[in-house]
Order: C-alpha cells, then sequence, then structure tokens
C-alpha cells in the first residue's frame, strides 16, 4: 500500500473499540499512533463521514465509535481510506509505439482491480471487533 491511511484508521477505531465508548481525545490518539494530532484529526474527519465515528467538540471532546465493533466491517474502512492502487502506477509513459507498451496500462488496470478486490474480499471478512480481539 502506498500510504499509510488504513493503518492509521484501523489503529485509531481499534483505540476507540477498547475505550467502550468514553471519549478519547485526538492527542491521546496521536500519541499512541505516533504521529500528529492534526493527521489524526484528518483521519477521523473521514472515519465519521462514512458512519464509522462520532465525535464531541470542545474542551472535555474526543471521539467513539458510532457503531458497535461487530458491525464495522474492515473491508469497508479499507474502501473509506483508498486513495490509489495497491500495487502502485508507473511514473512514465510506455511506448506507444511498442506491441507491449501499447497496452500495458490496461492489462495492469485489469491485474490491478483483481488484486485489490481480493483484498477487499479478504478483509471483508472480518469486523473490528475481530481484529481488536487479538489486544484483549
Amino acid at each position: 500500500m502506498s500510504n499509510s491511511r488504513f493503518p492509521v484508521s484501523l489503529h485509531i477505531l481499534t483505540l476507540l473499540n477498547a475505550a467502550k465508548g468514553d471519549l478519547v481525545s485526538s492527542e491521546y490518539l496521536a500519541g499512541s499512533i505516533n504521529i500528529n494530532p492534526v493527521l489524526v484529526r484528518k483521519e477521523i474527519m473521514n472515519l465519521r463521514k462514512h458512519g464509522f465515528v462520532e465525535s464531541k467538540e470542545g474542551k472535555g471532546g474526543g471521539s467513539f465509535l458510532a457503531k458497535s465493533a461487530k458491525d464495522i466491517n474492515l473491508g469497508e474502512v479499507y474502501k473509506s481510506v483508498r486513495s490509489s492502487n495497491v500495487l502502485g502506477q508507473s511514473k512514465n509513459e510506455p511506448n506507444p509505439k511498442c506491441p507491449i507498451g501499447r497496452q500495458i496500462n490496461q492489462h495492469l488496470d485489469a491485474l490491478y482491480l483483481n488484486a485489490e478486490n481480493a483484498l477487499i474480499e479478504n478483509l471483508s471478512k472480518q469486523t473490528l471487533a475481530d481484529f481488536a480481539s487479538g489486544f484483549e
């Protein structure tokens, strides 16, 4: 994966699950993940947009799970944060005069789509509760 949004989001969700409904500050979350609280708040906004998290603003505020961990599907979490192909993209444009070069991107796109669908299918077999149970 080319970015860290999925592991950061899963870390946030796992911490919120462990809090059992208590409000958890972005500073606390950031301390566990070892990243800037601004990045945590950005991910929380996305998780809130997708219905995984709710937040209370202001002093004494924080975030909590919007639904039960058993109702949070990891495939859906992945889809909420993905931004590019799992296997990456070529930085150069292939030679259109080459019989392979002119077709490579369409073949790679099909290959990547199949690989990502398999990843999503596998993740969709697990819930946040399943994942979080390993920490208890």
